[in-house]
């Protein structure tokens, strides 16, 4: 049996770069820096930071682009993955890379999150059909079918 597992508590260290596949996909690249402390055998504090790309897909690239800044902590799930490609020079190249497939917004850090999704790229989604009753709710002059999303409401 083989497990391919990561789990990673750590801060954005960029504002996550959030695109459109050719097939309709959304897909969002960031960078996540986990740190260590220790003491060395004379009793001196040390420090490490590490930096991980990590690549998120589709319903978890938008949440992804709309509430999670530069320096917002979160939790990242998911696997490695190692890509290669050629060069220009002809020389092939390596990148691992963490495919998340849970994220969890944890505390502080970043900005509010009604700047991010103003600033993310616009990401296409379906409109939903309203039902007959929510077309008699909305149908004065004013109104509008679009709700804004409070981070406290986000179920996770």
């Amino acid at each position: 049996m083989d497990l391919n597992k990561v789990m990673l508590i750590g801060r954005v260290t960029r504002d996550p770069d959030i695109r459109t596949t050719s097939g309709g996909q959304n897909v969002a690249n960031f960078s996540l820096a986990t740190g260590r402390r220790w003491k060395d055998a004379k009793g001196e504090l040390q420090e490490q930071t590490e930096f991980h790309n990590v690549v998120a897909w589709r319903g978890l690239a938008d949440i992804i682009g709309k509430y999670a800044p530069k320096g917002k902590q979160l939790y990242v799930e998911g696997r490695l993955q190692t890509r290669s490609w050629e060069g220009k020079d002809g020389v092939k190249r390596y990148s691992t890379e963490v495919v998340a497939s849970n994220v969890i917004l944890l505390g502080g850090g970043g900005s509010a999150p009604q700047k991010v999704a103003a600033e993310a790229a616009p990401v296409k989604e379906k409109e939903p059909s309203p039902s007959p009753s929510s077309k008699q709710a909305n149908s004065s002059p004013g109104n509008s079918t679009e709700e804004e999303i409070n981070i406290e409401d986000i179920p996770f």
